[in-house]
């Protein structure tokens, strides 16, 4: 009961607070659910999920955020200054409402659903960001990032920015002559391995670098067994850092299905930070530069890509 009320309280004061620094004339944003959405004062801003925060901190906005969550890994200051609303899909609605937030960021998949629900009712305009992996996706989530926070022109730059690095990842993605084989490997879990299909952010970062998924048979994530792992060739297996739960390059090459593939003959086990490679951020296109040189040593990496060269110039 107690819950409930401090609940509904929260709920009462987000409104009141909205209704009370509303702006005459707001912004319309039409997101992930194919809804338009109003916002009319982004001054205390909850950001949900750490590519939305990359972004809002790349964009110099950084002053509007009141609360980030567990994934906001970069910058750092991110979690060390800014109240941690918790994982993205395991998301308090007490938690995110008691910041007195005008506006809530979220990228598409937080959760869990009851949480999504109650955010929408406490009429604090809530932008789903769309969380879609490819290159047109990346540049529309900056776009729409920057719309909702009313920087259209920092966002067009900062977008414009990260197209020049993604046409500098074309071009060293051209030199590559045959792509290699890489299987993305979540965890293993009772010596069965987790391993991303298409459409996942694995499967696109691995294209961008130039490379081949060795799975090719089904979307997402699945658990496959020693056979499919034999059948699929991996000649590399990628993986991302998760502190004290990463997955240790002993634990692949001596693994009953791997043993068998050139992964363990060639020991061509590559571990990367995981928002990094996976976020879809602005620093995508450097990330997916990095793991093309891991797996073609022989390529050159061209030098320092404009996002990070005119991040001051879209701060402003």
């Amino acid at each position: 009961m107690a819950f409930c009320r401090t609940l509904a309280n929260l709920l009462l004061s987000g409104t009141i607070a909205l209704a009370s620094t509303a702006h005459a004339a707001g912004i319309t944003v039409h997101d992930a659910r194919n809804r338009d959405v109003t916002v009319a004062d982004f001054a205390r801003t909850v950001s949900i999920g750490g590519a939305i925060t990359e972004i809002l901190y790349a964009l110099g906005l950084e002053n509007r955020l009141v609360g980030v969550d567990t994934t906001s890994l970069y910058p750092a200051a991110a979690l060390h200054d800014k109240p941690n609303v918790g994982y993205m899909r395991q998301i308090s609605a007490e938690g995110v409402l008691g910041l007195n937030p005008t506006l809530i960021l979220a990228i598409q998949g937080s959760g869990p659903r009851e949480t999504m629900d109650l955010l929408e009712t406490a009429k604090v305009p809530l932008v789903l960001v769309p969380e879609t992996f490819s290159e047109d996706g990346l540049i529309e989530k900056i776009k729409l990032v920057g719309h909702a926070m009313g920087v259209d022109a920092r966002a067009e730059c900062l977008s414009a920015a990260v197209s020049a690095d993604l046409e500098q990842l074309r071009a060293l993605r051209a030199k590559v002559t045959k792509p290699v084989r890489v299987m993305f490997v979540m965890s293993l879990q009772n010596g069965r391995a987790m391993v991303a299909g298409h459409k996942t952010a694995a499967d696109e970062i691995i294209q961008l670098a130039g490379a081949t998924n060795a799975v090719d048979d089904y979307d997402g994530y699945k658990i496959i067994g020693d056979e499919a792992i034999v059948a699929a060739k991996p000649e590399f297996v990628l993986s991302i850092e998760r502190g004290k739960d990463s997955l240790q390059a002993d634990a692949v090459y001596t693994h009953p299905g791997f043993a068998l593939t050139p992964v363990a003959a060639s020991k061509s086990f590559i571990t990367m930070d995981g928002l990094y490679l996976l976020g879809f951020g602005p620093r995508t296109a450097a990330a997916a530069r990095d793991l093309s040189v891991k797996l073609y040593p022989a390529l050159t990496d061209g030098g320092a890509f404009a996002s990070a060269l005119s991040a001051a110039n879209c701060r402003q």
